[in-house]
């Protein structure tokens, strides 16, 4: 649904280092070619395929009726328009390696399955899994096929992995966690003055079932949060912004701003002291690995791959995406405050010697890897 996001950013990144003369292919279902993204993909001589480009009502008639015969030819009821034209253009190019990027673990493994079905070969990235979201049972039987002919599955976190073995009841001997790229250098930044009080951050798209800002909401609006000398900036923007806007106001909370999208997440940091993040669910977070980068203290849940890398009141906070919980996690770093220099150095450091210089690079020479390899 959206344009781009930090799920597009490692395969986006890894093109100019892919092997010399490769050429690539770009199927989205929207494709916003006035976006400074793909305005960069374009220079990058990439071609743009809209699956599923704006078409008139007449137009839009004939295709749902299309596609009905063919649902009831095939009595494949997983098959639509786009997905239909993305099997066809795939069997005219026949690429040498389909790169599937993937929002969730499975919700790109029909556009997988048709590499299959064509035998080309293909890897999938999977940016998050969701504990409490698993496959219809009528689509176990594709997706497992589909993950393990992959030649690689690529996932965000060790418990994305996990996860994603423990739901489809297999083994994924094809599979290995890479990064994603940050918009920050390692670099700690100073501390910002605590004179006029503290600014927390809460960094992610404005998306509840994932990001869970009315946690933070509900635990502002608590008499000992609104007496202590804290703001809290919601910088993002998202599908439930203006519902999270309507929470905020029926608390009347004058402890909490939004600030929108901010796309210069290093210079942001020099003005804030703190990320919190209660996530219901993760893949590995951008925002928390770019706090902590600059040496910011981060409050966030165990979601995702966080706990791989929070070692809580060292170099982080870490709680359950409850509002119990987190605010208890909350309440240990408000107690610990003067030490949030130090544990926010603690969190750059730990991203210096755990976290790649360059997921990009590492991410492109697996690709060219496979590339030698076929």
């Amino acid at each position: 649904m959206d344009d781009w996001g930090g799920s597009e950013e490692l395969w986006a990144k890894s093109i100019p280092m892919l092997k010399k003369g490769t050429s690539v292919l770009l199927f989205k279902n929207r494709i916003n070619s006035s976006h400074p993204e793909f305005i960069k993909l374009i220079q990058q001589q990439v071609k743009l395929v809209e699956l599923e480009p704006h078409v008139t009502i007449p137009e839009q008639f004939n295709r749902k009726i299309k596609q009905l015969y063919k649902r009831l030819r095939s009595r494949d009821y997983r098959q639509n328009y786009g997905l239909d034209r993305f099997h066809d253009q795939l069997k005219e190019a026949q690429p040498d390696l389909v790169i599937v990027a993937q929002g969730i673990n499975f919700d790109g493994l029909i556009y997988a399955y048709q590499c299959h079905l064509l035998k080309i070969p293909y890897v999938i990235i999977a940016q998050k899994a969701v504990d409490f979201y698993w496959p219809y049972p009528t689509d176990r039987d594709y997706m497992k096929k589909t993950l393990l002919h992959a030649k690689q599955c690529f996932f965000v976190s060790h418990h994305n992995k996990t996860l994603t073995e423990e739901q489809f009841g297999l083994r994924l001997e094809n599979s290995q966690v890479v990064f994603n790229p940050i918009k920050t250098k390692v670099n700690v930044l100073p501390h910002p003055e605590t004179s006029q009080g503290y600014k927390l951050a809460c960094v992610a798209r404005l998306f509840i079932i994932d990001k869970a800002q009315d946690i933070l909401l509900r635990i502002m609006n608590k008499k000992k949060w609104r007496e202590r000398p804290i703001t809290l900036s919601l910088i993002g923007t998202g599908l439930d912004e203006q519902g999270i806007k309507d929470m905020a106001n029926l608390l009347a909370l004058d402890n909490v701003e939004f600030l929108g999208f901010h796309d210069d997440i290093e210079n942001l940091w020099r003005n804030y002291h703190a990320l919190l993040l209660p996530s219901r669910s993760e893949g590995l977070p951008l925002s928390m690995i770019e706090a902590m980068s600059v040496g910011r203290t981060v409050i966030v849940s165990n979601a995702g791959g966080n706990a791989d890398i929070i070692n809580d009141g060292v170099n982080g906070f870490i709680a359950e995406a409850t509002e119990k919980d987190f605010e208890a996690a909350m309440e240990r770093a408000w107690q610990l405050r003067d030490r949030w220099p130090e544990i926010g150095t603690a969190a750059s450091l730990h991203i210096t010697n755990h976290l790649p210089i360059s997921p990009e690079t590492d991410f492109a020479n697996h690709l060219n890897d496979l590339l030698d390899e076929l």
